[in-house]
């Protein structure tokens, strides 16, 4: 009999936050993966939890997965844990999860806490859509270009941020989406200086500067959707029409799509029913 790959979500700051079940697959298991060992000694000394640990993380996930995959096949259960957090949520565990489905071994998860979540549900902003997109590009234009082409998005955002970039990023934010359109930052959740601040993107580059909201920590910044605009179907196939004079019907639509808000498959969709009926 194969061993069972559980996936172990540990608290994002307030230990107290583990829950029972956690405990007990963490001390059961032959084997914790963990993304930091140093990390985890904290949380495993304080439930005096003893089972053996291994670093598995973004620089050794390649070479170690298909060993962790031969020991669950030999029968021996591990545990996989991230620095904090659900795992494989902006963390290492994908490959290891991916093959272990390949080889027909069990995978079951352990939820627990996740900034996402903890975040949104405290966000006072819309949370019955939304998307992840974790961190931002590095690079300033490269960041640029990614939240311009979120501009549209009708659902809520939500994005990882480090703090010697989150001053910067908001700046972006606002330069694009309006000083006006609503936005929560929240920083060092669940822990003892915890900040939620929900406010417009004008104000809360104004809190960034003036240190009302500390620059420390790790951030999860949540922008409320765009605002959706209804355009005709008559007049996304005006607009798809022209472009197509001086594009190829793939750039046309690409670019319609692009201005109207619509998937590109729907303006296709729309384009091929309307030459049907011309």
């Amino acid at each position: 009999m194969a061993g069972l790959l559980y996936i172990v979500a540990t608290p994002i700051g307030n230990l107290g936050d583990i829950s029972e079940r956690a405990i007990e697959t963490l001390k059961q298991v032959d084997l914790i993966a963990a993304e930091d060992t140093r990390h985890s000694k904290t949380l495993l000394e304080r439930f005096a939890i003893k089972t053996n640990t291994r670093a598995y993380h973004e620089h050794n996930e390649e070479q170690l997965t298909m060993q962790l995959i031969e020991k669950l096949i030999n029968g021996e259960s591990i545990a996989l844990i991230s620095d904090a957090g659900t795992p494989l949520i902006n963390d290492p565990g994908y490959k290891l999860v991916a093959a272990a489905h390949d080889n027909n071994i069990q995978v079951v998860p352990i939820p627990g806490p996740s900034a996402i979540i903890t975040a949104l549900s405290a966000s006072g902003l819309p949370t019955n859509k939304f998307i992840f997109e974790g961190y931002l590009p590095p690079k300033s234009e490269a960041r640029k270009m990614r939240l311009s082409e979120l501009k549209n998005e009708s659902r809520t955002l939500v994005f990882y941020e480090a703090p010697h970039r989150i001053v910067e990023s908001l700046k972006i934010m606002q330069e694009i989406y309006g000083a006006e359109r609503r936005a929560t930052i929240a920083r060092e959740l669940t822990k003892q200086f915890e900040q939620i601040v929900r406010d417009t993107l004008s104000a809360l580059n104004k809190k960034l500067e003036s240190e009302e909201i500390r620059i420390k920590g790790e951030f999860v910044v949540i922008v409320d959707g765009a605002q959706e605009v209804s355009i005709s179907d008559e007049e996304v196939l005006r607009i798809n029409q022209i472009l197509s004079e001086n594009l190829s019907p793939k750039e046309a639509a690409g670019l319609t799509a692009k201005i109207t808000g619509k998937k590109k498959n729907e303006v296709y969709k729309l384009a091929l029913e309307s030459g049907k009926e011309n």
